[in-house]
């Protein structure tokens, strides 16, 4: 079942926060050039996406239950970072997708957009590392 539980979220944060990561990359770009067709589908792909991607928590902690790593320090700090990014996600980088849509965009907004969408994946970066080397495990992984 642990298998099945980890296969489950490993797919989940690859088919729902990789589209995340790379559409709210893409959507500067896509208002700087004036593509506003563009942009929308990609701020619909972030909204869309990052419903889906509640899956992956949730299936992470159903794996760390079964592995009983529930205390382990290297995850209680992937959960932290996981939370900041679904923060990052949900209160910087959608609401100001949506802004961008519906007014003028200056560079000046495009570049802040840029940057907390580098925060974004910068955090689900680390918590892949986290996922990975798991520091302090005794499964030698």
């Amino acid at each position: 079942m642990s298998k099945f539980l980890l296969s489950v979220h490993v797919l989940a944060a690859v088919l729902a926060v990789g589209p995340v990561a790379v559409a709210a990359s893409m959507f500067p770009a896509a208002v700087r050039k004036g593509n506003l067709e563009i942009a929308r589908m990609l701020h619909r792909i972030c909204r869309v996406y990052a419903y889906a991607a509640i899956a992956v928590p949730v299936f992470g902690f159903g794996v760390a239950g079964m592995m009983h790593v529930m205390g382990d320090p290297w995850l209680l700090v992937s959960i932290g970072l996981t939370a900041v990014a679904a923060a990052v996600l949900a209160v910087l980088v959608l609401p100001r997708q949506r802004r961008l849509l519906t007014e003028e965009s200056t560079s000046d907004k495009l570049g802040r957009l840029a940057m907390v969408t580098g925060v974004f994946n910068l955090l689900w970066a680390a918590v892949t590392v986290l996922m990975i080397v798991r520091p302090g495990s005794s499964t030698g992984a």
